[in-house]
């Protein structure tokens, strides 16, 4: 059976408790529900249906069972598998003590964008359909870089890190 993670925007253990998260996605149908950090990743079983079909049910039934919900990103571990295993940040020697992000989109983006976009020890590498490659050193300042991606990709967006993307793609 396939097996998806639902990346979802927003969750902290301040506004979401990983045990309800999980009886949300059981109530809804899907099968081997985990939730790997408590940043709101949820893996789950299911037989198959398109991304956005499996995002409006994610959503339902947050919806239904928690009182609220939080917007939900969904990618079969196989193709975050192949993402992560193609390396897209190397060719732009990120510093080592830099953070490796993905940002998930929920469509592609439609307007013009000339990457890379710098500032703030981030830089925005590349776009390759609905994913965007990033890095950024941690500093003083906090994710400054959150702000550069929602103004060039909108808010429809969220971010991990490639490490929280290889737990999530194990669990």
């Amino acid at each position: 059976m396939p097996r998806y993670v639902a990346f979802l925007r927003g969750v902290s253990p301040m506004n979401a408790r990983m045990p309800d998260l999980i009886r949300a996605f059981e109530a809804a149908g899907f099968t081997r529900v985990k939730t790997v950090i408590s940043s709101g990743n949820v893996v789950f079983d299911h037989p198959g249906a398109p991304v956005d079909e499996l995002e409006r049910i994610a959503e339902q039934a947050m919806t239904d069972t928690l009182g609220k919900t939080f917007g939900t990103t969904v990618r079969p571990v196989e193709h975050l598998r192949q993402i992560v295993d193609a390396e897209h940040h190397a060719v732009f020697n990120p510093p080592a003590a830099a953070k490796q992000l993905i940002t998930f989109l929920k469509k592609p983006h439609e307007g013009q964008v000339s990457l890379p976009l710098e500032g703030e020890g981030a830089a925005i590498c590349k776009l390759d359909g609905v994913e965007v490659y990033s890095h950024y050193l941690p500093n003083d300042k906090g994710p400054l870089f959150m702000t550069m991606l929602e103004k060039t990709f909108g808010k429809q967006i969220t971010t991990r890190t490639v490490d929280t993307v290889r737990k999530c793609i194990k669990a």
